[in-house]
């Protein structure tokens, strides 16, 4: 019975094995399937072929740093805001196509920027648009009288004036502002959903709001607050319309109305529906990185990879024989199971993440090499091999199992407040060193316990 579930386990790995090799490297077997398919009309199906999702620094790509502008933004409200622009401009890209963009919010000295890395869009002017077409909805209240008044005599006393003599006037910035509308704590982040309506009077097209419950409760207090004045609504600092309040509007329900044209108003849905943003924001710094120098790095970190695998193999051979054989046989079915994982979630690779994978290698030879040791130290007992390899295994597995604990919580840590190149790699280490340890306990065990009860386990010179 024993020796039948061996034989289903290792069954099991080598279709793991095949699954996984051909699935990280389709391109053998579907010739083969082409070849036969022709000769032999037999109607092989190709193995799936999806290419690996590389990172901006691999494949190149668009870098673009936004300034948020806070000013309307309370202090203890600015991380929160940020971080639904975030939120917001990851939806808009991702509503146009482009999969698992990096997005990521940094603060220095109270200024807010907001860093955007675009991995596959070459053209820079082509990703500013995509962002740029995300609208900044807001809704302003009329300030009031005596306020409107001072700043419109301020306006009036800079009239004629140079810049050198506006500024001896005193509070002369005053005369920068709205005279008549101040912002209100409505904006784009609370919108649930728009869509086209018509006006049922004049049948032109408006565009009607939903807003979240949250945004419900605000517009409602702000449309009970200013009952009788004007509410005007802006897009991208535009003033779109201003109507008069009738009274307190409960639902969260609103609609904009203005001189537009169907494809205009439907063009305005589909902005406002991929994500108004809660703040402006301004393009400060762009920069394309050229997928030649992506192709370069990524050829070397394969090189260096592949020089470093066969190092191992090399190394396991020559001090551990037939163990270290089949360690490298395990080894090898290991790189092509995460290869294949990483295609299939899929991940993104960065040079980072790449370094990540390779020290995860080390990561499985380290449990392989404490096994085996073990292993030698149970046979020099005079031990069967039987026993010898099922005592080598339990009694190296807590060091096995503590030493990649360890590892993977550092990976964790990592993942939860590194920036997106460290991400990378604490998340390629982690899954390699989950792959890894089901390699060195499950696949490289399995393998051993087929020479059990064998002529091959009296040759202790290959052991």
């Amino acid at each position: 019975m024993a020796k039948k579930r061996l034989r289903l386990i290792i069954l099991a790995i080598f279709l793991l094995a095949f699954f996984s090799v051909n699935l990280s490297y389709p391109v053998y077997f579907n010739r083969a399937a082409d070849f036969f398919n022709q000769k032999f009309h037999l109607g092989i199906p190709h193995f799936w072929e999806k290419p690996f999702k590389l990172g901006l620094d691999l494949q190149g790509g668009t870098h673009l740093v936004y300034e948020a502008d806070l000013s309307s933004i309370e202090k203890k409200d600015m991380s929160s805001a940020m971080e639904g622009l975030r939120d917001i401009i990851e939806r808009r890209i991702n509503y146009f196509g482009v999969q698992e963009p990096t997005v990521q919010v940094k603060e220095s000295a109270g200024q807010y920027r907001l860093v955007v890395e675009l991995a596959g869009i070459k053209d820079p002017a082509e990703a500013i648009k995509m962002i740029g077409q995300t609208p900044f909805l807001e809704f302003k209240e009329e300030k009031p009288a005596e306020e409107t008044q001072k700043i419109l005599d301020k306006i009036k006393e800079a009239q004629g004036k140079s810049p050198e003599e506006i500024q001896q006037i005193s509070d002369w910035q005053i005369a920068l502002e709205d005279p008549y509308f101040q912002p209100t704590e409505l904006t784009g982040k609370y919108l649930k959903k728009s869509e086209v309506g018509a006006d049922p009077n004049t049948q032109k097209p408006l565009i009607l709001l939903q807003f979240n419950d949250e945004g419900s409760k605000v517009f409602g207090e702000l449309t009970a607050k200013n009952v009788g004045k004007k509410l005007a609504i802006y897009i991208d600092g535009v003033m779109i319309s201003a109507p008069v309040v009738q009274e307190e509007i409960s639902g969260g329900k609103a609609q904009i109305t203005g001189e537009f044209t169907i494809k205009e108003a439907q063009d305005m849905v589909k902005n406002l529906n991929a994500g108004a943003l809660p703040v402006p924001i301004k393009l400060i710094s762009e920069q394309s990185v050229g997928p030649t120098l992506g192709a370069i790095s990524l050829q070397k970190s394969l090189l260096a990879g592949l020089y470093g695998f066969l190092a191992v193999i090399i190394f396991m051979i020559i001090f551990y024989r037939l163990p270290g054989l089949i360690a490298s046989l395990a080894l090898g079915i290991y790189v092509a199971l995460i290869l294949s994982i990483f295609k299939i979630i899929p991940v993104t690779l960065t040079l980072a993440g790449i370094g990540g994978f390779v020290l995860s290698i080390g990561m499985a030879v380290d449990a392989n090499v404490l096994i085996f040791s073990r292993i030698k130290e149970e046979l020099k007992q005079k031990k069967s091999f039987a026993i010898a390899l099922e005592e080598g295994f339990r009694r190296s597995w807590p060091s096995i199992r503590d030493g990649n604990l360890t590892t993977l919580l550092v990976a964790i840590i990592l993942f939860a407040f590194g920036t997106s190149f460290v991400k990378g790699f604490a998340l390629t280490l982690g899954m390699g060193i989950l792959a890894s340890m089901f390699s060195a306990i499950v696949i490289t065990r399995s393998l051993m316990r087929v020479f059990a009860g064998t002529r091959v386990e009296k040759w202790r010179f290959i052991w």
